[in-house]
Order: structure tokens, then C-alpha cells, then sequence
């Protein structure tokens, strides 16, 4: 997952303070990684060959990945059709039909992933090679592995030869990692079809914390901030200067905005697990009235405040240039925050040249539902107990963005554990999923999507 033209801050962060925030203790504590042999199954070599495949930029390559999917669709005797948003920019669409109306169940996952460059890689990114029970590989984790143990489910229900209680709609989109242009928000506008009668989505954005190989914490993603991506000119670079440095308050807000019932829960549900910060988690809003909100570390701090970030000033053609993006609270209206920014920027002479992105507001979804139990319940039953709970993005979006204020409730899930070491591969180098982990991680979605499509009172 990518905010779009933001590498600078979230290639080299976004999953570093992320997995920062839940498995920060769990590093600390000294770990020796000892691998179990690898045991090769059909769902590794189908993981396998689809990782070989590269679907990274230059745009357009995601033709042959969506032809990949197809073909094991067919295989198995299920039609699916390619969607071209324009010439090579593919998604790749199947359902399978059930009894019931507008209750579908969404498996959305991205063919595109993020460019590697091999030097900097122990193993080629696109040789999906096997080490020390390691598959190495751009999109193993981000999220060619998820994507697959979506399909591993789809395609478990299609041959039980069962007609489903409700729809499965498999969707492996375009263009996520550049903002969806030509993907998800292209379906939702042009291909409505695809995502009717649906009423949940299962998609990236989920956070599986480990400690000692043993999974802690089971973090499903039920919304994330939005963003503002602002260009300003001035005819100097003296006015953008100035400009930046008096946004500078905005970029560490001493104070909280507000606290949204869902950063309240996840909060709560968090804090057990945080020796650190968990007194100040169980009840932010105590938290906040004793004064001691300046306590919380800046990524919890994040999810109560709208914050700015400001880059470098830049020479441009017709003069200077500098970007501006405010990450804002996900019921917040990107017009008023354009509207703040133009009124803040006056005095200095400054002005908007273009938005570059905008998005917002998007509610939060609910985990009040029969999917988020029934999600508990075989969690549960496939990893023990563990401490199961929501999350909220700070740092990163997906393209749940584009269902959610449609009244389609969305849940990050990653369906296999993933450990703080592995997690610095993701938009990194040497990125890798456990093959022990990531077959738990079919096992689980194969069980969530089948009691969904069969069980008559899950709904």
C-alpha cells in the first residue's frame, strides 16, 4: 500500500512505523530465527509462480498477472473476465453466485507492486527464490501472498460443487500502489456491477504481531487516515522557506483533535499488549484530561490529530514549488483542509498550483458485525488465543477508501503471521513470507470465506 507521489516519506516509513508501533517490544527482546525445513505444497508453487511474475512499474504489466489468475480460474472450470481500465492496466473479476442478495463477500487484493531494484536484494525480486524456509520476492507480503490465499478460498468453494448462501467476489485490482486511478476507483465508477449486492470486503492493511514466533496480537484494519497532497508556488524561494517553517507546529501538534469511537477501541484493545504505553491506551480520554497526552508516541498520537507534513522547497519553470500533504482524521472534508491551508499561506505569497491527490472523507468501519465474529471465531480456531482486535492506519492507506462510503464494511486481514524483521522488506528490499506461516494463513481464509459462503446464519 502507497499514498501516492509521497516516497520520499512513505516508501521508506509507512511499514517501518507501523510495525514499529506493534512489534517494536517484541524486537527488543532478542530472538534467534531458527528455520524449519521447507515443505513445498501446491498453494507455495502457485504463490510461487505468480510472484515470478513482474508486475511492477513502468504501468501496464499487470496484463500478465491478471492472465496468471485466470488461468487457475479456469482450470478449475470458473469464468472470470479481464478488465482493462486502459491498454495493459488490468483487473482481473470472478463470482460465484449465491441464494441471497446484497450480502457478498469481497476478497479485494492488488496485482501491481512497488518497483525492487536487485542490487540491493539478498535474492533476485522476481525469482521468488526459497531460503531457510523463506520465499523472497516482490509481493510475497505486499500483496501477491494475501492475494493468493484469497483465490486459495475462492477456488476451495467452487470445487466443493455447493451453491453458496451468498456471493464471493474475487477481485485482484490494478493500480493500487499509484492511488487506484485506473483500478478500484475506475471499477466503482464504470463497472459498478462488480461490487453489487456487496455488502463487506476483506483487503489488505491488517497487522499480525509476533513475539518468539508466537503471534500476539491479530490487528484487523478497519480504516485509515486520509490525505490532502497539495503543490504551492511562490516566485521565491525566501516565501516557501518562511511558509514551511511556520507550518512547522502542524507537523508535531502538541494536542489532540479529537478521538474517534474506532481509535478508542483499538486503543483499548492494544494497550494489554504495550508495556510502555498501555496505561496511557486503556482510556485515551483519561489520558488526555490529566495531561498527559504528550506522553503517547507520535504514531498513537497521529490518530487523534489532522497533521501536515511539508517537504523541500523546489525550483520550478515559472518559479518554486513546494509540497504540502495534511494527513487528516478520516471524517474530515478535504475542502475544508484546502481551505485551511489557502487562508494559512496568505501572508507569504504562496498559492495552490494543483492538488495532486485528494481523498475523504471516508468513514471507519464498524466491528460490530456478524463478518468481524465470525473473523474472531476462526482466528481463534486457527491460531489459539490470541489477542484479537481493531486497527486504524496512520500512516498508510488502501483502497478500501473507495467502498467504504458506500456502505461496504471493510476489514484488513493478513491472514498468516508476519514478524517485525520480514515487515521491513515491504516498499524494502528482501521482502519474504515464512512458508509454514503463510500455509496457517490459507488454512485460516479458507475457513473464514467457506463458513461465509455456506453457514446460513453468518450473516
Amino acid at each position: 500500500m502507497r499514498t501516492i507521489l509521497i516516497a520520499a516519506l512513505v516508501l521508506t516509513t509507512a511499514a517501518a512505523v507501523l510495525f514499529w508501533m506493534h512489534n517494536r517490544e517484541a524486537a527488543d527482546g532478542g530472538e534467534t530465527f531458527i528455520p524449519k525445513p521447507a515443505h513445498m505444497t501446491p498453494e507455495i508453487e502457485r504463490l510461487q509462480a505468480y510472484v515470478r511474475i513482474d508486475t511492477s512499474n513502468p504501468p501496464g504489466k499487470e496484463l500478465a498477472g491478471a492472465r496468471f489468475l485466470a488461468g487457475l480460474l479456469q482450470k478449475d472450470g470458473v469464468p472470470s473476465e479481464i478488465i482493462e481500465s486502459a491498454p495493459g492496466r488490468a483487473s482481473l473479476y470472478a463470482r460465484l453466485k449465491g441464494r441471497r442478495p446484497n450480502e457478498g463477500l469481497l476478497l479485494l487484493n492488488h496485482i501491481d507492486v512497488v518497483p525492487a531494484d536487485p542490487k540491493t536484494w539478498t535474492h533476485p525480486p522476481f525469482a521468488a527464490s526459497i531460503a531457510f524456509n523463506m520465499m523472497y520476492g516482490r509481493g510475497t507480503l505486499d500483496m501477491k501472498g494475501v492475494g493468493m490465499c484469497e483465490l486459495e478460498a475462492f477456488l476451495a468453494v467452487a470445487r466443493s460443487g455447493r451453491s453458496p448462501e451468498r456471493d464471493i467476489v474475487f477481485l485482484a485490482e490494478a493500480d493500487e500502489e499509484e492511488g487506484g486511478a485506473l483500478g478500484l476507483r475506475w471499477i466503482v465508477k464504470n463497472r459498478p456491477d462488480v461490487i453489487a449486492g456487496v455488502r463487506y470486503a476483506l483487503n489488505e492493511g491488517g497487522i499480525t504481531e509476533t513475539q518468539r514466533e508466537e503471534l500476539t496480537y491479530f490487528g484487523i484494519e478497519v480504516g485509515t487516515k486520509m490525505m490532502v497532497h497539495a503543490r504551492l508556488e511562490a516566485p521565491s524561494r525566501e516565501q516557501l522557506q518562511r511558509l514551511r517553517l511556520a507550518l512547522e507546529p502542524y507537523m508535531t501538534p502538541r494536542d489532540p483533535d479529537r478521538v474517534l469511537p474506532e481509535v478508542r477501541d483499538f486503543f483499548h484493545a492494544l494497550a494489554p499488549k504495550r508495556v510502555e504505553q498501555g496505561q496511557l491506551l486503556t482510556d485515551i480520554d483519561r489520558t488526555i484530561a490529566t495531561g498527559k497526552f504528550w506522553l503517547l508516541q507520535r504514531p498513537y498520537k497521529e490518530l487523534t490529530q489532522n497533521v501536515v507534513w511539508a517537504r523541500g522547497v523546489n525550483r520550478t519553470d515559472s518559479g518554486f514549488s513546494l509540497d504540502v500533504l495534511m494527513y487528516s482524521l478520516p471524517d474530515e472534508l478535504p475542502e475544508r483542509r484546502i481551505e485551511w491551508l489557502q487562508e494559512f499561506m496568505k501572508p507569504f505569497g504562496a498559492r495552490i498550483a494543483t492538488i495532486v491527490k485528494k481523498n475523504g472523507p471516508c468513514p471507519l468501519s464498524s466491528h460490530n458485525t456478524p463478518l468481524f465474529e465470525l473473523l474472531t471465531r476462526e482466528i481463534h480456531r486457527t491460531y489459539g488465543n490470541v489477542s484479537i482486535g481493531t486497527e486504524v492506519l496512520a500512516a498508510s492507506s488502501n483502497d478500501s477508501k473507495y467502498l467504504r462510503p458506500l456502505g461496504i464494511n471493510c476489514y484488513g486481514l493478513w491472514p498468516f503471521p508476519v514478524d517485525y524483521f520480514q515487515s521491513q522488506g515491504i516498499h524494502g528490499a528482501d521482502e519474504r513470507v515464512r512458508l509454514d506461516w503463510y500455509m496457517s494463513g490459507v488454512t485460516l481464509m479458507k475457513n473464514v470465506i467457506q463458513s461465509y459462503a455456506f453457514d446460513s446464519s453468518a450473516n
